[in-house]
């Protein structure tokens, strides 16, 4: 079975630096990848001030917006919450979700991070696992975060089921192995198919790998950077889209 999984960081919904509210030609984008498996982080579930402000800004949550089109289902967690309203991880699927969980992975009182937990029922009796990061900005913290989400995927995560671990990881070193490449040997996408980790950021210009797609039980048949077309110059981060196949 293939499947063909995207992760992108929508950075609230607006273009790099903030000069341009490009939600709706984000959808576009989302959608042109034609994705199984879809993992956003910095959606804005509610802002009212922002809302506000944006005649476009649509009257429901980021990721249900982008949903919308093609009927994903789709699941939302927390991670900063403000008087006016809050933002965090989604994953959007074609596939059931059976479950979800979202676990507070913050190390400090001014970064709130999370991850977002989904098992989806695949065709037939399978069921694959999808976890969905945005972590710090400092390497400690970082590797403090790794280490809860290894944790949470050794104690609530079957060993035997196919897992996929995609998001924002923060990390500009192309070789630093963490904890997931060297506790679970989990392998990124992008290293599987070209030997290095692809570059997202800054989406104009990338230069450092932050984007990355980890698999447990798939073999990476794919893997690209989404920079150009209907998905040029949008978010801050480009999308990484990896074409995969389940072992067995």
């Amino acid at each position: 079975m293939k499947l063909r999984v995207l992760t992108i960081n929508l950075h609230k919904g607006f273009s790099p630096l903030n000069r341009r509210f490009v939600l709706p030609q984000l959808r576009a984008c989302v959608h042109s990848a034609t994705a199984d498996i879809i993992f956003l982080q910095e959606v804005v579930g509610e802002n009212l001030k922002k809302a506000a402000r944006h005649k476009e800004w649509p009257a429901k949550a980021q990721h249900e917006y982008l949903a919308e089109p093609s009927g994903f289902e789709h699941v939302y967690g927390k991670n900063a919450v403000y008087s006016y309203g809050h933002h965090g991880n989604a994953i959007l699927s074609r596939f059931p979700i059976l479950f979800f969980d979202r676990a507070d992975i913050s190390t400090n009182r001014l970064e709130k991070r999370g991850m977002l937990y989904a098992r989806l029922k695949l065709p037939g009796d399978g069921a694959v696992n999808c976890i969905c990061v945005h972590l710090g900005l400092l390497a400690r913290s970082r590797d403090k975060q790794l280490r809860k989400v290894r944790e949470y995927i050794q104690k609530f995560v079957p060993p035997g089921e196919p897992l996929i671990v995609a998001g924002d990881f923060n990390e500009w070193r192309r070789n630093k192995a963490d904890e997931l490449e060297t506790r679970l040997l989990m392998k990124d996408a992008g290293l599987a198919v070209y030997g290095h980790k692809l570059k997202t950021f800054p989406s104009v210009l990338p230069v450092f790998p932050l984007d990355r797609i980890y698999l447990r039980g798939f073999k990476a048949l794919k893997a690209r950077v989404l920079r150009k077309g209907v998905c040029g110059r949008l978010s801050d981060h480009a999308g990484f889209l990896a074409k995969v196949e389940l072992k067995g």
